[in-house]
């Protein structure tokens, strides 16, 4: 293991024994020659292997002073070892208070972020579930809407079958076609915003997604710091990691990892808003809807009454005229049989003239005189034929008459069915199947 650098805050203590490099020694080795030496052959295996006093004390000294220096050193390295100890602990002290302290400080931050995460979901998880109940709402209406429409429908279809001359167009079609334009229209844009609800909806749920997996990574992050913030030399859970404290490549910066939350908090605050719009926008548009609808019915039930008063108001007088004409056909019928029983009372006065005259025509002789007699008798047939004629002229006027009435009765009876059908469209099946019509509160998609 390669050896530790250690950090010395003070200068080491000065030591009792100067450490100083020992000046070098030459020794000269005695050699066993000379005069008094003894060079037989005898004592040569004992004479050479041996040392010399001066030797042994030299070895004596070279231990005593290798034993002082080795305890001079080993004394520093105990002092050193001792104060490096010291130094050790309490550095390990202060970094391991000051990494506590750090991980604190951490918890504290990912508590905040954490709770404004939890904070943001419950209020998203909220107002998605209140667009769930206004695209609801929407469905509703919407469906509400084709009972409406089937009614207008119906109404303008079974106008289509009156007859001649009443085959108009009058403002009851008129507001029947704007009612069902507008209920067009209403049904599009009703489609449209459920639309925009979806994508909200999937936006709300794509958010929440989101800030629920940051949610939970910090939650777990907060509980392996809230567990490294109770480990302490004491704890057995500890074991070494030898590389745990290299750095990863993709691990975030303080900067980055709170940047992060923040923009998952603001995109989520920001399609919150935009929901909460949303659904007053809906409120908007479901009240407008349904009170235009509301009012454009009661428009065309306002339109159907006038229309029904004109058409009763038409059927009255025709019947009074109905009335007066059949009177007056009587009448006429009665003049007509006057007229030709009268006819038939000149007959006998103008048969008995003209026999007269006939009779008198055969007078003999000079009795045949145009007396007063000839003369009155004369002008009576005359005046019987003009008043015969005058009468026959007069049963032909009658005769036409009585024609004419029995055309306009005929007319005024064909009216009469014409209108009474009308009436029976309007009052009787389009009036009858108006009343049918949706609430506001069902077009509003409350119900």
């Amino acid at each position: 293991m390669a050896p530790m650098d250690v950090l010395l805050t003070r200068q080491p203590a000065p030591q009792t024994v100067p450490a100083t490099q020992l000046p070098p020694k030459l020794y000269e080795v005695a050699r066993n020659t000379g005069a008094y030496t003894s060079s037989g052959l005898a004592t040569a295996g004992f004479r050479t292997a041996k040392y010399l006093v001066d030797e042994w004390f030299q070895n004596c000294y070279a231990r005593y002073h290798q034993a002082f220096a080795d305890r001079d050193y080993s004394e520093r390295v105990r002092h050193e070892s001792q104060q490096l100890a010291a130094e050790t602990e309490t550095l390990a002290r202060r970094t391991q208070g000051d990494s506590t302290r750090k991980v604190g400080a951490r918890l504290q931050d990912m508590h905040g972020w954490k709770s404004e995460l939890q904070r943001l979901l419950e209020e998203l998880v909220t107002e998605t579930n209140l667009l769930l109940a206004q695209k609801r709402r929407l469905e509703r209406a919407l469906d509400a809407t084709a009972v409406p429409f089937s009614i207008v429908t119906d109404n303008l279809q079974s106008r289509e079958r009156r007859q001649h001359p009443d085959l108009v167009r009058d403002c009851v079609e008129i507001e029947l076609l704007k009612e069902a334009e507008l209920i067009r229209n209403i049904q599009e844009l009703l489609r449209r915003t459920i639309m925009q609800a979806v994508n909200q909806i999937r936006l709300n749920r794509h958010h929440k997604e989101s800030c629920e997996m940051d949610w939970s990574d910090k939650v777990e992050a907060y509980n392996i710091d809230e567990a490294c913030a109770h480990y302490n030399n004491q704890s057995t859970e500890v074991q070494f990691y030898p590389h745990s404290a290299s750095l990863q490549e993709s691990a975030s910066t303080p900067e980055t990892w709170a940047k992060f939350t923040q923009d998952n908090l603001l995109r989520a605050e920001r399609e919150r808003l935009a929901s909460v719009n949303l659904r007053a926008l809906v409120d908007c548009i479901l009240q407008d809807t349904s009170e235009d609808l509301r009012l454009q019915c009661d428009t065309v039930n306002l339109a159907f009454e006038r229309r029904c008063e004109e058409l009763e108001d038409a059927l009255h007088k025709l019947e009074h005229h109905l009335r007066k004409t059949l009177r007056e056909i009587t009448d006429q019928e009665h003049n007509v049989a006057a007229l030709k029983q009268a006819i038939k009372d000149k007959e006998a006065p103008l048969k008995v003239a003209q026999t007269r005259l006939y009779q008198r025509s055969h007078r003999p002789n000079v009795e045949l005189c145009r007396d007063a007699a000839q003369f009155r008798l004369v002008s009576e047939v005359q005046e019987l034929n003009l008043s015969l004629a005058a009468l026959r002229e007069k049963l032909l006027e009658a005769e036409q008459s009585l024609r004419n009435l029995e055309d306009s009765r005929m007319s005024l009876e064909k009216e009469i069915a014409v209108k009474t059908n009308s009436l029976l469209i309007d009052r009787q099946k389009c009036m009858a199947r108006r009343a049918r019509y949706p609430t506001i509160l069902q077009l509003a998609g409350y119900q």
